[in-house]
């Protein structure tokens, strides 16, 4: 059982780092559905590999350029006090309705990466809150690097709120919701925003784990192998993810996840959790 957790955590690990989404999308129902261990154990090892994923990917991008650093401290803010509030709902609820809620969040995660991205705004597109803070940047383009501008900075601090809400409730990186806000409604490039919601997950992820650790959801035995295989997992897709076409990405993720959804809504439904 340990290497068959490893092996799909290694899978986990490499799709959520191309997706920026988090690899506790897949980790969470393969180990609830597949081998049959109780949700909230699920979410307590996902949260800690979730903290792998974002370290091994975040790192290689940065070195590449990609993450905007200050956009990503800033939105910490809200995605950490989300957290906090949506692990100590988790602790609270039947496992029947995180899995009906889990899967529902899932669906809303394939519609948005199935969904056209708006063109980033260019150099003198920015709002004044964006240029106060100091969140414009730019990343490595197919000409050089691509200047980039910001807005909509209290609407993507709102929905990060929610972003780390959700993930503390049900242990994934909330990625969708983090690159809705970046991508739809700051208008931030796509490969900056998954990028940057990679460097977030795992401060968010961290603040979510402190409260299930607490309330003893954290089993080592689960969560070591879980770690082992969503780390490398991670860094292989960090490397790939630079010559990746989005539109692939989006495809690849959007198939695994209502899948995976379907189960999750039916088995939370039917009373198998």
């Amino acid at each position: 059982m340990t290497l068959l957790v490893w092996l799909g955590s290694l899978a986990a690990g490499f799709l959520g780092a191309l997706t920026g989404l988090g690899g506790g999308v897949v980790i969470v129902p393969m180990l609830s559905l597949v081998f049959g261990v109780d949700i909230r154990y699920a979410i307590g090892a996902s949260l800690v590999s979730v903290i792998g994923t974002s370290s091994g990917a975040a790192a290689a991008y940065v070195k590449e350029g990609f993450t905007n650093l200050r956009i990503g401290m800033f939105l910490e803010i809200a995605t950490t006090l989300g957290a906090l509030v949506g692990a100590a709902v988790a602790t609270r609820l039947p496992a029947d309705a995180i899995a009906v809620i889990f899967g529902v969040v899932l669906l809303f995660s394939a519609y948005i990466s199935s969904r056209p991205h708006k063109t980033p705004l260019g150099p003198e597109g920015g709002s004044r809150l964006a240029a106060r803070l100091r969140l414009a940047g730019s990343y490595p383009g197919a000409h050089g690097q691509a200047g980039y501008q910001v807005r909509g900075v209290p609407g993507g601090f709102g929905l990060m709120f929610v972003a780390g809400a959700l993930s503390g409730l049900l242990g994934i990186g909330s990625g969708a919701m983090k690159v809705l806000a970046m991508d739809q409604v700051m208008r931030i490039p796509f490969k900056v925003s998954t990028t940057t919601s990679n460097f977030m997950i795992g401060v968010t992820a961290a603040a979510s784990a402190g409260v299930y650790l607490n309330r003893g959801y954290v089993d080592p035995g689960l969560a070591m192998p879980v770690m082992l295989g969503v780390l490398p997992g991670a860094l292989l897709g960090s490397r790939l993810l630079a010559g990746a076409r989005t539109r692939v990405l989006r495809t690849i993720f959007a198939v695994v996840v209502v899948f995976l959804a379907v189960e999750m809504i039916y088995n939370g439904a039917t009373g198998r959790f």
